[in-house]
């Protein structure tokens, strides 16, 4: 219990420091954080600097395939309740659409599958899968199990990625074994990311770690993800925040959606002024006088 209080002081202690000097005093960093679109999180306000900038961030969702949450699948076969990776569902469409909304965000979906031929499946991961009654490869209600190209590989058709949206295709659990995703961050600038998708204890804590090894911060939003096991989401959940966030920042999509808001109304704002600033100089009004309060001719 001691040693709670103290990390939980210690957080509390450097976001104080980090408020008096970063924003130039508390009323300052408060100010800044709400202007720039922080997310309301433990341990800490993500992103730790306040900054949330979309050009910078990219949502992921990782592994929302029919296999994971869909009846006849890699799940389903195995018999536990769908209805716990399944939750995910309808909090990931809401941030989909918020996150839209914001020109800049980039979203990166994972699905995770082998070859046809199988040809780069482990053997132990195929023994695994067949002891547990589901095995990889093997015919199910939704076509061979985690194979590319079946059905149950897809993407759910509630979330069914947009247009130039990126889908990365993934032999392992994490979403950077074997990917281009590290690669893709980098050359888009990317140094924040947004967590979702399933299982909370394997491919989202997976990725997580991940990319926490390679610099990136993130943010796991609970109610986007879900597991097989209710014990297991919690457990994996609580890793997060341990020592401070250890492995970055825990919230959830009421918070990130506010935050998005918050840019939207932002930007909206933003142009308005422009419009108005260019509409003064165009009229020869010297700057920051209101529109329309010029001196009429008698």
């Amino acid at each position: 219990m001691r040693r709670r209080a103290r990390e939980r002081d210690n957080v509390e202690r450097r976001n104080s420091q980090r408020t008096r000097t970063e924003g130039g005093g508390a009323a300052a960093q408060g100010g800044k954080d709400e202007a720039n679109g922080a997310v309301k999180a433990v341990p800490y306000d993500w992103p730790y600097d306040g900054a949330l900038v979309p050009v910078q961030t990219a949502l992921l969702v990782i592994d929302m395939q029919h296999d994971f949450c869909g009846k006849g699948g890699y799940i389903d076969r195995m018999g536990y309740d769908l209805s716990v990776t399944a939750r995910a569902i309808e909090p990931i469409r809401r941030v989909l659409d918020a996150v839209r909304r914001v020109p800049g965000f980039t979203v990166i979906y994972s699905r995770e599958g082998h070859r046809p031929d199988l040809a780069d499946l482990p053997p132990i991961k195929r023994w695994r899968s067949a002891l547990a009654g589901a095995e990889i490869g093997s015919e199910g209600p939704c076509g061979r199990i985690l194979v590319r190209g079946e059905p149950g590989w897809q993407i759910v058709d509630r979330l069914t990625p947009a247009e130039g949206e990126i889908v990365l295709d993934k032999p392992g659990k994490g979403s950077f074994y074997a990917t281009d995703l590290d690669l893709i961050l980098r050359t888009r600038g990317i140094r924040k990311l947004v967590l979702t998708g399933i299982t909370t204890d394997v491919g989202v804590q997976t990725t997580l770690r991940e990319a926490n090894d390679r610099g990136y911060e993130c943010v796991v939003l609970e109610d986007c993800t879900g597991a097989t096991d209710v014990g297991n989401h919690i457990a994996a959940l609580k890793m997060i925040t341990m020592q401070g966030g250890v492995f970055g920042a825990l919230s959830d999509s009421d918070r990130l959606i506010a935050a998005l808001l918050r840019l939207e109304l932002g930007a909206s704002e933003a142009g308005v002024e422009s419009q108005s600033v260019a509409k003064a100089a165009a009229e020869g009004l010297p700057l920051g006088q209101p529109i329309g309060s010029g001196e009429r001719g008698g």
